[in-house]
């Protein structure tokens, strides 16, 4: 392939990177702990922890985690938001020689169960405010050890023991649970401090991570990344960021903002991954969604790097108090997730000196794809470029690679890729071609520069804050109540979230209402996969052999509701 878009590469950017100067991602880790060990690695609520503290403390809970009899290759849960432990534990998992499962805290009791269940997870390290949910459905899982952190126990001294005692008795975050095999995060760490921690054997082709999504279509599946994988990532995105850090003024050690959550694979990679390649600060925020919490706490530190969907930035770029912050450290702003929009970049730039830098990528691809320029002060509207090592084609129907200006599905071939989807071979066939690319599901055009511009989606996925929803699982999930008779889900614009999940629905019960449908989906589905609209209708549209077209659906606009 002629990578004509190398002669778009800003000054300084290689063409290649080298995923074999790491043995595996543990051995990055562990020589960012020894050569950054004095400098702070993560803060949270005002306690900061250093490079030799998340050595220590991830060197003791790993050889815990080992004592448990967990075999090379085990799967262990994190199920935690941004919190220190997270990092810690993180850390601890791939020191072990197992695979980090990550998943989203927010999860119901159905969708963990699956993620458990469909991932094999013996182990689980979960944050105590969701553990009512494990409970419910560790029985049916192969999960035998489980580990229960709280928000306050690595704060330290008053802090901590205040901290706990709010979230738990006066906020009353955290709901009863019951799970009498659990030991607490801090008593791991105690008695793992008497072990040895066997060292890491683990290869470049070990599987790091079990990262879930829902990949092109259909039931939520891991996508196995690599250690190579997530090195090869890692090494790309600082070879395209470095014209933006080696900008004046420079910065000895990065601060980064990471209010995106961890268990994502856009935080995962370029804050905290990234952080520790580059031994940087990472500011953790629990609860992005308090926006004036956010502020106050971006208050505190000049910080260079705010990666972001759009809907942060927009919700940031609407409180008050954020234009008074000093944004004079800032270097770069990565927009991903979901399309950012002219109109947020405009006000973004206005008020911080800085535009965001659009990139590309998935799960799949661990996960950046394609990048604007990091030291242009342009929005180009597109996606950016391919990524160093990363060959991007634009095929037709029949996998035939398209010439710049023609329309077709995005296919992403790179170190970066997945090695497949976890157990599922004939799902990983259908998105990988006989040469090594993966399918992505987007429709874009190339132009002759390069640079990439999504025109449409291929599948009919709805991207809420930059999280992918299926409709299938929404109607599965909508169509076991016994009052619907049929029911489609598409994906309508929102000003808020870019997309919002509408649920069309075809009663079986006339009495049946909309919030009878939005109660029933709260208690199946986690916040952003929940219809924000519902329209009753007579009928669906469908094809000559049944099928329901959301295409139709999306173009129609409402029609008259049934009785």
């Amino acid at each position: 392939m002629d990578k004509f878009w190398l002669r778009s590469y800003p000054a300084g950017v290689p063409a290649e990177i080298d995923p074999a100067c790491y043995r595996s991602l543990v051995h990055l880790m562990e020589d960012a702990f020894a050569k950054y060990a004095k400098r702070n690695a993560y803060v949270c609520m005002g306690r900061f922890i250093t490079y030799a503290d998340v050595e220590a403390m991830s060197r003791r809970l790993g050889a815990w985690l080992q004592a448990q009899g967990l075999t090379p290759g085990a799967r262990v849960a994190l199920m935690m938001p941004n919190v220190l432990q997270y990092p810690v534990a993180l850390a601890a998992i791939l020191r072990a020689g197992f695979i980090v499962v990550n998943v989203n805290p927010l999860y119901t009791p159905r969708e963990l169960e699956h993620q458990l269940k469909d991932s094999g997870a013996e182990a689980i390290i979960i944050l105590e405010n969701f553990a009512h949910t494990l409970q419910k459905v560790i029985a049916h899982t192969q999960v035998r050890v489980a580990v229960v952190a709280s928000m306050g126990e690595l704060l330290g001294g008053m802090k901590g023991t205040l901290v706990d005692f709010v979230v738990r008795h006066v906020k009353k975050m955290v709901p009863e649970f019951d799970l009498p095999s659990a030991i607490r995060f801090n008593h791991a760490l105690k008695e793992g401090a008497a072990m040895q921690l066997q060292a890491s054997t683990q290869k470049h082709s070990d599987i790091a991570f079990l990262q879930y999504t829902g990949g092109t279509t259909g039931l939520s599946k891991g996508a196995m990344l690599s250690h190579r994988n997530v090195i090869a990532n890692l090494l790309q995105n600082e070879a395209w960021l470095q014209p933006a850090l080696d900008k004046e003024p420079k910065v000895d050690a990065l601060t980064f903002v990471c209010a995106l959550p961890l268990y994502h694979i856009f935080a995962l990679t370029v804050c905290c991954l990234m952080g520790t390649r580059l031994g940087g600060l990472n500011i953790l925020i629990p609860n992005p969604r308090d926006i004036p919490g956010l502020v106050k706490e971006l208050g505190k530190y000049k910080f260079n790097m705010l990666p972001a969907v759009n809907t942060l930035y927009n919700a940031l770029l609407n409180n008050p108090e954020f234009a008074s912050l000093d944004f004079s450290a800032l270097k770069l702003c990565n927009g991903g997730g979901m399309a950012v929009q002219r109109a947020v970049n405009d006000r973004w730039r206005a008020v911080t000196g800085r535009s965001i830098i659009e990139g590309y990528g998935l799960s799949e691809t661990a996960p950046v794809a394609t990048a604007n320029p990091a030291n242009s002060d342009e929005f180009s509207g597109t996606i950016g470029l391919p990524l160093p090592s990363t060959d991007i084609a634009i095929l037709d129907e029949a996998g035939k690679i398209l010439p710049p200006g023609q329309p077709g599905e995005i296919a992403i071939r790179g170190p970066q890729v997945m090695e497949g989807y976890w157990q599922k071979p004939d799902e990983t066939a259908r998105v990988m071609t006989h040469d090594g690319y993966f399918r992505s599901g987007d429709i874009g055009v190339m132009d002759e520069r390069g640079f990439v511009t999504i025109v449409d989606r291929k599948k009919d996925m709805v991207l809420v804050s930059g999280f992918n929803v299926y409709p299938s699982e929404i109607e599965a999930v909508v169509a076991t109540h016994p009052g619907v008779l049929e029911c489609a889900v598409v994906g309508v614009a929102d000003e808020n979230t870019g997309e919002a999940v509408k649920l069309y629905v075809v009663r079986r019960d006339p009495s049946l209402t909309a919030d009878d449908l939005m109660d029933y989906c709260h208690e199946q589905l986690t916040g952003y996969k929940r219809p924000k609209l519902i329209e009753f209708r007579n009928e669906l549209p469908k094809s000559n052999v049944g099928k329901i077209l959301r295409r139709e659906l999306r173009e129609a606009g409402p029609l008259p509701t049934s009785a």
